[in-house]
């Protein structure tokens, strides 16, 4: 079934269309095939119409066209056209010639919306008749007429909605009809407004859908009804109709016109031109210009406007993207369709464009992915994070909340996590989840991908013939997979013929085609995720071969008379006839159909059995032909003592020839008279004496024959036989030749060479042996070499020695096999080929250039070709030649992997045309050429350097790191590059140049500071020259700073006081760090990092004990090695302190209890444990008691109770209805008392 949207697949290139014509005239159907050669039949109510004097039929290259003359009332009616498996239907209506003229109707029809905006209400302003209904509604198409054919008879829509316009408050209904003659289930119908907004969720008070049948006209109607209608319903609309097999839309707009007062304006009566009749309407095109435009009354009525209502105003733009931009995406689409947005893409990309201030959220501290992807059968896991741990949160899946069944769904709580896992995901699970805690939501998507499936079994090449029923079958990796069917690259469906059926189980997918034609010879795949399968069709008409021919008999009386013939088909009937005339069986004469054997056996012959025997196979132009010769056997009196006699028909006495088939029976019926009785004697080549009675060759003799037999003739029993008759009389011999014949030994195995892109030659030798027959031709076969399945390449027996084989896959393993035939039959096969795989070259590369030339070299460059086959790409091969020349010389040996190439030693100012071939296996393709000859000759251009971006600004490196300093320069011929630092040459081991042609390298292996200065780097061509300049700071860690020393110390703070130290690395300094130390323990503590002044306060020192203090400079490398320390410690003393405690008033901290949570009424299922739960505080701790009905539970088993933090648990153990009732929780302490009571429910399940 064809995907919504998608068109089926057709032979026609053009269609008919449905004509309405006059009585009498001609008319003529045009159709245009995909290709050539296809053939093409008409039809009439399932009829086929051939040519005659009232139908003519042509056909040109693709283009066919039917001819209907003299067309009269009868020959309205359904016509069709067929080719192939695609069936198109067309009507033909008939009207009288005085009805063809348009006839006005005496009064307009009511106002239609069917037109373009405002030609709906132009009628009803210009004859001051019409009005509109009283609800101010009116239809679109409604009364529009459904007779005459269709605007569009390959589509569905037999009529499509129109345009329409409506006023605010109005109503307005837009009909769509389609045929409903040929489909066999009512079509799905579905209206959209916009893109995608469909309006079957939209049903409600504004708009509803309407949907009958007409059983007369077999037509459906669907209607959509837009009731009140407001400005945001204006818009485009779509209407789709899909069916099994086929698909189509039609687009309208629907126009929303703002009421008007008594006072508004009317622009279309005042820009209406007035009528020259004195008010009469238009009666044509051509009064359209008639009158004038009359632009006083315009004017006048602009005086007399009354001020719009604000409120009817459409909302500004800003304020609907107001709206849209703090509204959730879940309500874009009602949104939308309210204020009228029909670009719903284009909407989504403005508002993703707007900054969007998104709230932080209160419940997830990580909300989810926006969407998941996992394989099938695999297991995924959702997470979120929650501001809240103790929060409950709830899974979503399509809306629809997620309960905990099996093991599919496993819901995890760690801490402030909650996981979602899914385990062995599968397609049902591809769909939207949601977190949901309290009010607020995290959405997601999962996604699951099917693996490939993958074809484990392929199809087979088959052959058959016209009518015979081809079934393709292929196995897959999964059950149940979507698989495609594709014949010469194009999806096969089930279109109305039901050419083609398909067929799953399982695994295994079968297309079948019940009677297959010409048409159906291709390539057939069946195309999967994760491959195809190829196999090719070849439909031949039906011929057939003769195996052995029914051959003449002589035979005597009384004897048994078998006529035998074998053909190719075993399902071929066939009638014997004897002397033209149909035999009919009956006790002696049998006919018998085994296989391909066909046999008429005649027993006890006759002399009226003599005659002219033939076999007809039905449905075959064929005659096999035989005679059937009666020997009588004449004994002339003699008297005793007759010498004997051997009577055979043999005209000089001279040896007869006999031929018999190999495997047949040999019968020698010899007659012989004599008195007394002679005695026979069979031999063979005169030493071979036969005398066996039984056995395979047997000799049996009476009074008046002798009968030789040999069962199973082979071919050791060809020779010369002698026949001797002998008594006291005399003796008589006769010498009788047999030939043995049979089918042709096998060929030895054929040799394939000069194999192709999708054909081959195969040659092989003759038989060695040709069975005694002359050998007629030969039959080839090929398969596949996985296959077990060989196809028959040829109907028509082979003369030569040699065959070119052609409709070959490339890339696939074939192996060949050939049959020698002779008049006898078809030998055995011949051993098969060694396996070959036809292969093309690959195709010629492409975008072929010239990328640089030089005084001795050119640079080519070209990309791969387009088809490179199942061959593979070994490599590309570089030629040249001299402009005018036809000689090519090779350019490098060998082949190069590259797509480009430096040829070089080329001569000095010579025109060069260059050419490019692709290698594979299969030998080189065709080459590509340079359009223009190329001049070797060095291209003068001006140097240039390009120093990158980063190099433009100071580059600062650290002491004993590398400098590389790459810069890209151009010019021709290869400029010469000098570098120079301070304006000086560079000097030294340490620092390099390296130069190539086309860039320049400044290095230095480790960076000193000396290396520190100003580059400059000239590239230089004759006298043209550039120059660029480069700044190299090599840093270092600075030395510590100077005169550390302690300005003065009072109560817990020590004041210091240092200077910059004397070297600064070559870069700015990025502070000083100042750290401390107990005299006692020695452990340094950082005071102050990152410090910019030369003097600090060090504050909090502990009394009585002894401090260093130390400094460190710091800048881009790093902190000093070393840094500047005080010589002596700095002692903090310690003053007289007396300690006088604070005094503290004493707090109460006693509560009366009260229950923070009380008790909830519940109701529960006997036999499962439930627990009733509440909260308290109170100071000191409460004592808690429970009670039941009065009853205090504090000794009762059943009922166990907890404690913790506050939080009061009472658990019943598997309760029953006689624990349901009143449970009272009370907590008593020093200051009061308080409790809380609550009603249990013990239910008894059902």
């Amino acid at each position: 079934m064809p995907e919504p949207g998608k068109k089926p697949v057709s032979a026609f290139s053009k269609k008919p269309r449905s004509v309405e014509v006059a009585a009498g005239s001609p008319v003529v159907f045009e159709v245009e095939t995909e290709r050539a050669g296809v053939k093409v039949r008409w039809q009439r109510g399932g009829s086929d119409i051939g040519a005659s004097s009232k139908y003519g039929l042509a056909t040109e290259g693709t283009r066919h066209t039917l001819t209907v003359r003299e067309v009269g009332p009868a020959d309205q009616g359904s016509y069709a056209v067929i080719a192939g498996s695609s069936k198109v239907k067309f009507d033909l209506k008939v009207t009288e010639a005085e009805k063809a003229e348009p006839v006005l109707a005496p009064a307009p029809a009511p106002a239609e919306a069917t037109g373009t905006p405002g030609e709906a209400l132009a009628p009803a302003a210009e004859l001051g008749e019409s009005a509109p209904s009283p609800e101010g509604s009116s239809s679109a198409a409604r009364n529009a007429p459904t007779s005459g054919a269709p605007d569009d008879p390959i589509g569905l829509f037999v009529m499509r909605p129109q345009d329409g316009e409506v006023t605010v408050g109005g109503s307005i209904t837009f009909s769509a009809r389609v045929a409903g003659a040929s489909l066999l289930k009512p079509p799905v119908v579905k209206w959209f407004k916009g893109k995608w907004v469909d309006l079957s969720s939209k049903v409600g008070q504004h708009l509803q859908l309407h949907d009958s049948y007409d059983r007369a006209s077999k037509v459906y109607l669907f209607e959509l009804h837009i009731t009140d209608a407001q400005p945001a319903f204006t818009g485009g609309y779509r209407c789709e109709v899909s069916t099994k097999d086929k698909f189509d839309c039609s687009n309208f707009n629907l126009t929303v016109h703002e009421a008007m007062g008594t006072g508004d304006l009317d622009l279309l009566s005042s820009f209406r031109r007035t009528s020259l009749a004195g008010g009469g309407r238009r009666i044509s095109d051509s009064h359209e210009d008639a009158g004038i435009l009359d632009f006083s009354s315009l004017l006048k009525k602009s005086s007399f406007r009354t001020p719009r209502d604000s409120k009817l105003e459409a909302p500004a733009e800003e304020d609907v993207w107001e709206i849209l931009r703090q509204a959730p995406p879940s309500e874009y689409e009602r949104i939308a369709f309210q204020y009228g947005v029909t670009d719903l893409r284009g909407m989504l990309k403005r508002l993703k464009g707007m900054r969007h201030d998104e709230k932080k959220s209160t419940a997830f501290q990580k909300k989810l992915e926006p969407a998941y992807q996992v394989s099938k059968g695999h297991k995924i896991r959702l997470t979120v994070e929650l501001a809240d741990p103790d929060a409950e949160v709830r899974w979503l899946k399509n809306g629809q909340e997620i309960q905990m069944s099996g093991s599919r769904y496993i819901f995890e709580s760690i801490g402030a996590k909650r996981t979602l896992t899914i385990s062995q995901c599968s397609l049902a699970d591809d769909a939207a989840y949601q977190c949901v805690v309290g009010g607020e939501k995290c959405s997601t998507e999962l996604f699951v991908k099917e693996p490939p499936v993958l074809i484990t079994r392929p199809l087979e090449d088959q052959l058959v013939m016209v009518g015979q029923r081809v079934e393709f079958e292929c196995e897959v990796s999964e059950e149940g997979a979507q698989v495609k069917w594709l014949k010469d690259g194009v999806e096969l469906t089930r279109e109305e013929t039901f050419k083609y059926r398909f067929k799953k189980d399982g695994r295994r997918h079968r297309l079948i085609i019940n009677e297959a034609t010409l048409e159906d010879t291709g390539h057939y795949a069946l195309r999967t995720s994760g491959g195809q399968a190829l196999a090719e069709l070849i439909v031949q008409e039906k011929k057939l071969e003769v195996y052995q021919s029914i051959a003449d008999l002589t035979v005597g009386a009384k004897d048994q008379a078998v006529f035998k013939c074998e053909v190719s088909d075993e399902n071929v009937r066939g009638v014997w006839l004897k002397n033209g005339k149909e035999l009919l069986p009956d006790s002696r004469i049998k006919v018998s159909h085994i296989g391909r054997v066909h046999k008429l056996t005649i027993d006890d012959v006759t002399p009226a059995d003599e005659a002219d025997y033939s076999f007809v196979p039905e449905g075959f132009a064929c005659n096999l032909s035989a005679k059937l010769h009666f020997m009588e056997v004449k004994i002339d009196f003699v008297p005793r003592q007759e010498p004997p006699k051997i009577h055979l028909d043999c005209p000089g006495r001279i040896p007869d020839t006999i031929v018999v088939v190999a495997g047949n029976k040999l019968r020698l019926d010899v007659p012989i008279s004599g008195d007394p009785a002679p005695t026979v004697i069979w031999q063979k080549a005169i030493t071979q004496l036969l005398c066996e009675t039984e056995g395979r060759v047997r000799v049996e003799t009476t009074k008046d024959r002798s009968i030789f037999t040999v069962e199973g003739a082979e071919k050791e029993d060809e020779g010369v036989y002698t026949v001797t008759v002998k008594n006291p009389v005399g003796e008589d011999r006769v010498n009788l030749t047999v030939k043995v014949i049979d089918v042709p030994d096998a060929p030895a195995a054929p040799k394939v060479s000069n194999v192709g892109e999708d054909s081959c030659t195969v040659q092989w030798e003759p038989p060695a042996y040709d069975g005694g027959q002359p050998v007629l031709g030969y039959i080839l076969e090929r398969k596949k070499k996985k296959s077990y399945r060989w196809m028959r390449l040829n109907f028509d027996l082979i003369q030569e020695l040699s065959h070119e084989a052609r409709r070959m896959i490339e890339g696939v393993v074939y192996e060949m096999r050939v049959y020698a035939v002779n008049a006898i039959g078809m030998s055995r096969p011949s051993p098969a080929s060694q396996p070959f795989m036809p292969i093309g070259p690959p195709s010629e590369p492409t975008h072929l250039a010239v990328e640089d030339v030089s005084d001795t070299t050119v640079s080519l460059k070209w990309r791969p070709p387009e088809r490179v086959g199942a061959g593979g790409l070994d490599g590309y091969s570089v030629e040249y030649c001299p402009e005018g020349c036809s000689e090519w010389v090779t350019a490098l040996r060998g082949l190069t992997e590259h797509t480009s190439i430096l040829v070089k030693d080329l001569p000095t100012g010579a025109r060069l045309l260059f050419r490019v071939r692709a290698h594979n296996m299969a030998g080189p393709g065709a080459p590509v050429t340079t359009t223009e000859p190329v001049t070797v000759q060095e291209i003068l251009q001006r140097p240039r350097l390009q120093l990158p971006r980063h190099l433009r600004q100071t580059i600062q490196k650290k002491v004993r790191e590398p400098v590389n300093l790459l810069i890209p320069f151009q010019g021709k011929p290869r400029p010469q590059v000098t570098w120079t630092k301070e304006g000086q040459p560079l000097a030294g081991e340490e620092v390099s140049v390296r130069n190539s042609p086309t860039d320049t390298i400044l290095f230095i292996r480790a960076a000193r500071r000396a290396h520190s200065g100003t580059y400059q780097v000239t590239v230089r061509i004759e006298n043209m020259e550039d120059k660029a300049t480069l700044v190299l700071q090599v840093v270092d860690k600075p030395s510590p700073p100077q005169d550390l020393r302690v300005t003065e110390a009072w109560g817990l703070n020590v004041a210091l006081e240092w200077k910059p130290p004397q070297d600064d690395g070559n870069t700015e300094l990025w502070g000083y760090t100042v750290q401390k130390a107990d005299k006692k323990t020695m452990e340094w503590f950082t005071v102050l990092e990152h410090y910019r002044r030369t003097h600090c306060v060090v504050p909090e020192l502990i009394i009585g004990n002894g401090y260093y203090f130390r400094v460190f400079s710091q800048n881009m490398v790093g902190s000093s090695d070393t840094a500047a320390t005080t010589k002596e410690p700095v002692f903090i003393p310690r003053p007289g302190i007396t300690y006088v405690p604070p005094n503290y008033k004493a707090l109460d901290f006693s509560e009366a209890p009260s229950f923070t949570q009380p008790l909830v009424n519940r109701s529960v299922i006997a036999g499962y444990t439930t627990m009733l739960c509440c909260a308290v505080r109170g100071s000191p701790k409460p004592k808690i008691s429970w009670f039941k009905n009065g009853l205090d539970l504090g000794g009762d088993a059943r009922f166990r109770m907890f404690s913790k933090q506050g939080v009061l648990t009472l658990e019943i153990r598997k309760p029953c209805p006689f624990d349901g009732g009143i449970y009272v929780c009370r907590a008593t302490n020093l200051q009061g008392e308080a409790q809380c009571e609550c009603r249990l429910e013990v239910r008894v399940p059902q």
